[in-house]
């Protein structure tokens, strides 16, 4: 239950969540109004528990929840907007899985067809490479004096964590899908705050790009980020910063 961890730079990515804060916003807004659809009170409606722990994992001001929330029976109660997952190939054969949530599937897809195309890569089919990740839930908790590894370690076995993987800064507890809300509903229970709380693809192993490569690559990241119906975004790079400690 130890190695490495890519939140090694806690205040790295604390400042690069803030510099994208708005996008952020909008965008988890709009999956916890979809999560709400299904019943308002996150106490009977464990994804919409689910995704408010997201949203406080980024800082999102209750203010905000409570508005998203609202939408689902105000502007969003009649539109219906599915989840779709689409698997393709960037430059130098990376793999990348991208989840959307869209009220026009056709939409969507070109869009996302076109970033690929744009920047080296194709979109694949269902399957393409998604046997190159592993689908889990993932908990990251900041290392603090007050959270020492022994009690981590206990709450990872009492919770029904898969694992809990130790860093110098931080405690990752990874589960399966189906455990993610127990686990973190124990944890939260516990006055553990997190750093990050999804159901994500995580790959299995990780492959390297050259400067050119990681350039092209970096800017599809960055369309696709901009693109309003991406909600999240799995690859297999090894960007710069996470080469650091490796």
């Amino acid at each position: 239950m130890s190695g490495h961890s890519k939140w090694h730079n806690i205040q790295a990515k604390k400042g690069k969540a803030d510099a994208a804060r708005g996008k952020i916003f909008t965008k988890i807004g709009r999956e916890i109004a979809v999560a709400a659809k299904q019943g308002a009170d996150p106490n009977l409606n464990s994804k919409l528990a689910d995704v408010i722990a997201k949203a406080k994992a980024a800082n999102m001001p209750n203010d905000n929840i409570k508005r998203s929330i609202a939408k689902a029976t105000g502007e969003l109660g009649n539109v219906n907007y599915e989840t779709l997952t689409y698997e393709g190939y960037g430059i130098g054969g990376s793999a990348v899985m991208v989840r959307t949530l869209t009220d026009n599937k056709n939409r969507t897809v070109g869009d996302v067809r076109h970033i690929f195309d744009k920047y080296g890569g194709s979109l694949g089919t269902n399957g393409s490479v998604a046997f190159m990740f592993e689908n889990m839930g993932v908990i990251v908790v900041e290392r603090t004096p007050a959270l020492d590894e022994d009690t981590m370690m206990e709450y990872a076995l009492d919770s029904g964590a898969d694992d809990c993987i130790v860093s110098d800064d931080v405690f990752e507890f990874r589960t399966s899908p189906a455990a993610f809300s127990a686990v973190r509903k124990y944890l939260e229970e516990k006055g553990v705050e997190f750093l990050e709380a999804d159901v994500m693809y995580v790959p299995n192993d990780k492959v390297d790009l050259n400067e050119e490569q990681l350039v092209t690559f970096n800017k599809m990241l960055a369309a696709l980020e901009d693109n309003d119906d991406v909600q999240d975004i799995y690859h297999n790079v090894n960007l710069p910063e996470e080469e650091e400690e490796e």
